[in-house]
């Protein structure tokens, strides 16, 4: 298999997970996140550690950016295949105020690429507007 056959299919599970955080559609988080995925970063000076479901609940309690016509960002920086199952994709991505790099494990699992472990880090805090 070439990287460039490779690379379209886990550009589109990038582009998934891009829209989930956008979109906030907890409906789609299966097709992004791994069930055994864990998220790991630094907010407010402490390090969160979380599961995958303690980052679905998040998600499903919080009114997503789309929902509160907060702009759009998202950015693919770094692409690193490790094997035609591994990989890791670093990205910028905002999130209301909040302007994260995440750098993003995944795993071809039964042929869909998933997110198996995430790092984040807050980049960015924008001010917030009133609409």
């Amino acid at each position: 298999m070439s990287e460039e056959i490779a690379l379209a299919p886990l550009l589109d599970a990038v582009e998934r997970y891009f829209t989930l955080m956008y979109e906030g559609d907890v409906s789609r988080f299966d097709a992004v996140f791994a069930p055994s995925a864990q998220l790991h970063g630094f907010r407010d000076g402490a390090l969160r550690i979380l599961t995958a479901q303690d980052y679905l609940n998040i998600l499903a309690s919080s009114a997503s950016p789309k929902s509160r016509n907060a702009p759009r960002l998202e950015e693919v920086l770094l692409v690193d295949f490790v094997s035609s199952t591994q990989a890791m994709v670093k990205v910028r991505v905002r999130i209301d105020p909040l302007q994260y790099l995440d750098h993003l494990s995944y795993h071809r699992i039964d042929g869909t690429w998933l997110i198996t472990a995430k790092s984040f880090h807050v980049e960015r805090k924008y001010e917030q507007t009133s609409a």
